[in-house]
C-alpha cells in the first residue's frame, strides 16, 4: 500500500494510526506541491488535490473517513469500530465533529501563525481560535465521560479521530487542563506505538511548517479555503483575510474541472 500524505495533515495522521494499529505495511509518500493545488502526482488520485489518498494494489481511495471504512471492511482485524450500532454511530459522530469543527480551528491557527495571514486582525482572530479550542476540549471532556477511551473499553476509531486535533492544539501550545479526563487520556494515548510514531513524524515537520509561508510564496501556491474552513474564517472575524487572499491570488477553491477527468472505482468493486 502507498499512502499519499503529509505528516502535518490530521487526516493523514488518522490513517497512519489506523494502518499501524492493523499492522499493515505501507509506504508514506509526500507528493510534490502537496497543499498548493498544483500536485500532478496527487491530482489523478483525488480530484480535490488533497491528502490522504490510499493506493492498495489496483484500488485507490481518497477522503480519510472513506479510507478508514475501506480499511475496516478489507482488513477487519483488529477492529477499530465498536460492535454495536449505537456505539459505532457515536464513534463516527465524534470523528465528524473533530474533522470539521475542530480541524478548522487548527487550520486557522496555521493560517495565522505559519502563513502570517490576517494583518492587523491576526491577534484578535488568534485569540478567538484559542477560545474555540477550549470549547472543543470541553466537548471532548464530556464525550470521554471519565472512561479510558472514547469508544468505550478499548482504543479505536473515535480515539484515532480525536488524536490528530488534540496533537495540533498541543503543537500550538494549547493543552487540556491537567487532571481532566481529556488530559489523562492524552498522556496515555501518546505512549501507544502507533500514535508515538505518527506524533514523532508531525513534530519533525514543525520546522518546515514554520517556514511554509515562504515555501508557498516561492511556488506561487494557493491555500485551499473550503467547507468548514471557509466557515471558520468568516465566523471568526477573518472575512478580510479571505478577501485579501482572493485579491492576492493566494487562496483557492475546489476546481470542478478536475472532476471531468477523474475516475472512481469501477461499479463492480
Amino acid at each position: 500500500m502507498i499512502l499519499y500524505e503529509h505528516p502535518f495533515s490530521p487526516y493523514a495522521q488518522k490513517i497512519k494510526i489506523a494502518l499501524r494499529e492493523k499492522n499493515l505495511a505501507f509506504e508514506a509518500v509526500i507528493p510534490a506541491g502537496m497543499g498548493s493545488g498544483v500536485a500532478p502526482e496527487l491530482s489523478p488520485l483525488n480530484p480535490r488535490v488533497e491528502v490522504p489518498a490510499l493506493v492498495d494494489g489496483d484500488v485507490t481511495v481518497f477522503d480519510s473517513t472513506i479510507i478508514l471504512e475501506y480499511l475496516e471492511d478489507k482488513y477487519p482485524t483488529p477492529p477499530l469500530l465498536p460492535a454495536g450500532p449505537a456505539a459505532r454511530a457515536r464513534a463516527r459522530m465524534i470523528e465528524d465533529i473533530c474533522d470539521t469543527q475542530y480541524e478548522a480551528i487548527n487550520w486557522g491557527l496555521i493560517e495565522l501563525r505559519y502563513f502570517k495571514r490576517g494583518g492587523s486582525l491576526r491577534a484578535d482572530i488568534d485569540a478567538r481560535a484559542v477560545e474555540q479550542t477550549g470549547h472543543m476540549f470541553a466537548w471532548l471532556e464530556g464525550a470521554i465521560d471519565g472512561r479510558d477511551w472514547f469508544g468505550g473499553d478499548r482504543f479505536g476509531w473515535a480515539d484515532l479521530s480525536v488524536i490528530p486535533h488534540v496533537m495540533g492544539s498541543a503543537i500550538f501550545g494549547i493543552q487540556p487542563a491537567a487532571g481532566t479526563a481529556l488530559s489523562n487520556w492524552w498522556q496515555q494515548v501518546i505512549l501507544r506505538p502507533s500514535v508515538a510514531s505518527t506524533r514523532g513524524e508531525a513534530l519533525a515537520a514543525v520546522t518546515f511548517m514554520e517556514n511554509v509561508g515562504d515555501y508557498f510564496a516561492q511556488l506561487k501556491a494557493k491555500r485551499h479555503y473550503r467547507d468548514h474552513r471557509l466557515e471558520w474564517v468568516v465566523r471568526s472575524g477573518g472575512l478580510q483575510m479571505l478577501l485579501d487572499g482572493i485579491e492576492n491570488d493566494n487562496v483557492r477553491f475546489t476546481d470542478t474541472a478536475l472532476f471531468a477527468t477523474h475516475q472512481v472505482l469501477p461499479a463492480s468493486e
